[in-house]
């Protein structure tokens, strides 16, 4: 399959129904298909990890960035307590959270994402999957996890983020914890939670604890680790 069709499956996916001259395989029933292998690909191969925490943040940040080494350190104390690690299989936050987790012998997943950029995976993976559709790659990270951890990221961080937070709201999955790492980074996002978002009724002040901030890998992992222990997940 060509490289530039597999780059633009989501575009496709989304694009506006116009008259055009098209084989099977490019029309939206062919589409359902292939989307249904992914799922099914990703269900088969992630069933029997047990529990999991998503680690999600910056492809951007490189070794040497402390949110790098603190992503790293984070990972190995969570593989070694006998959770999976998930990340999203690139560079950055993500190629730190699996290393850590390798290192530590435990279940390092990458659910990678074909893009334009061809993103590059990372090499501590034990279990890698590889995704056209971005929303059947979050599918995999809100089903298997039963924490989200975010370090600094940009667009994706943020809408890996507010998902979590919409479905922890909304109850469509468990009160998982959402836990911030970086207080600085995150500030002003909480600061403009409060206000504009949480003054002028567009969230409650119950929505200001579906989360928790932190710098510190060990407190991450503990609030991971005791609210799993709470609902017997480890």
């Amino acid at each position: 399959m060509a490289k530039k069709e597999l780059y633009h499956d989501d575009r496709e996916l989304f694009r506006t129904i116009k008259k055009q001259k098209e084989d099977f395989t490019g029309t939206d029933p062919w589409r359902v298909l292939r989307i249904q292998g992914e799922l099914v690909e990703g269900f088969d191969a992630l069933s029997k990890i047990g529990p999991a925490v998503a680690i999600f943040g910056s492809s951007r940040l490189r070794p040497g960035n402390p949110y790098y080494k603190a992503a790293e350190e984070t990972a190995g104390i969570i593989a070694r307590s006998g959770f999976a690690v998930i990340t999203g299989g690139g560079p950055g936050i993500m190629e730190a959270a699996n290393m850590g987790a390798h290192k530590a012998g435990g279940v390092s997943v990458g659910c990678n994402i074909e893009l334009p950029e061809e993103q590059q995976a990372n090499d501590y993976q034990t279990i890698r999957l590889d995704f056209r559709y971005f929303f059947v790659r979050k599918i995999m990270f809100m089903k298997y996890s039963v924490a989200f951890l975010i370090f600094p990221g940009g667009f994706g961080t943020m809408d890996e983020l507010c998902e979590s937070l919409t479905l922890v709201q909304t109850r469509k999955i468990e009160h998982f914890p959402v836990v911030l790492f970086g207080s600085d980074y995150w500030k002003k996002f909480i600061d403009w939670m409060r206000d504009p978002m949480l003054s002028e009724g567009c969230i409650s002040e119950e929505d200001m604890g579906l989360y928790s901030i932190t710098d510190d890998p060990q407190e991450a992992a503990h609030i991971i680790i005791k609210n799993s222990k709470k609902h017997g997940y480890i």
